[in-house]
């Protein structure tokens, strides 16, 4: 098993930049393929971006291409969304998760263990 717990939520603005984290302990990290989702106030979860193991590879929802990156850090069990030119639509509860599945996957049924969300808003 492993743990997650999320870091780094916050209020800013529009245009600003904030980089989320994610700490995991527990079984070894790079044995799991990570994934950001995000809930906002009467939506459903809705997935970010996902890496795999090592972080050679990553995949993200077109919402965020182009203004998000994800990566990870397996030296310091740690995993990262970085975001830049935030928008009002980017609230949300941000999630991370973990999958022992190979490779990357958007479907959060997929996902195993999650952590248990940080709160992002962003003002216009």
């Amino acid at each position: 098993q492993v743990q997650l717990v999320e870091s780094g939520g916050g209020l800013v603005q529009a245009g600003d930049s904030l980089r989320l984290s994610c700490a995991a302990s527990g079984r070894t990290f790079s044995s799991y393929a990570m994934g950001w989702f995000r809930q906002a106030p009467g939506k459903e979860r809705e997935f970010v971006a996902a890496i795999n193991w090592d972080g050679g590879n990553t995949y993200y929802a077109a919402s965020v291409k182009g203004r998000g990156t994800i990566s990870r850090d397996n030296a310091k069990n740690t995993l990262y969304l970085q975001m830049n030119s935030l928008k009002p639509e980017d609230t949300a509860v941000y999630y991370c998760a973990a999958t022992t599945r190979a490779g990357l996957d958007y479907r959060d049924f997929v996902y195993d263990y999650w952590g248990q969300g940080t709160q992002v808003t962003v003002s216009s």
